[in-house]
């Protein structure tokens, strides 16, 4: 008994040469962009801009920048504090930048383990 598929529904030679051309084309964007992300430079800051934080696209520190003014000998926890969230908050805009670029080029593919 043969079984016939509605037209377009197989996945033929030509179908999974396609296929897999644009699986090629869509590893290659996203090695590149990849790239391109790794390279970007952020800038975050917490405590309305008392700590600032840049931070590259590989999650590396790139600097720190404390406002002289809130350097409290007595009150080191409140400034270990504001560069704990200066940080997180730069790691943050890393991945979420990098989750929504990547997104724009597996469009609504869920690709586990990216990002």
């Amino acid at each position: 008994m043969k079984v016939r598929l509605p037209q377009g529904s197989g996945a033929g030679p030509s179908n999974m040469q396609s296929m897999l051309k644009q699986a090629q084309k869509m590893q290659e964007d996203m090695a590149a962009k990849q790239a391109e992300l790794e390279e970007r430079e952020y800038d975050t800051s917490a405590g309305g801009g008392v700590v600032k934080v840049k931070i590259n696209g590989k999650k590396e520190i790139l600097s720190v920048k404390i406002d002289p003014e809130v350097v409290d000998p007595d009150d080191v926890e409140t400034l270990e504090d504001l560069v704990v969230a200066a940080v997180n908050e730069a790691i943050k805009v890393v991945e979420s930048t990098a989750s929504e670029e990547m997104q724009k080029i597996t469009g609504a593919m869920s690709m586990p383990g990216l990002f």
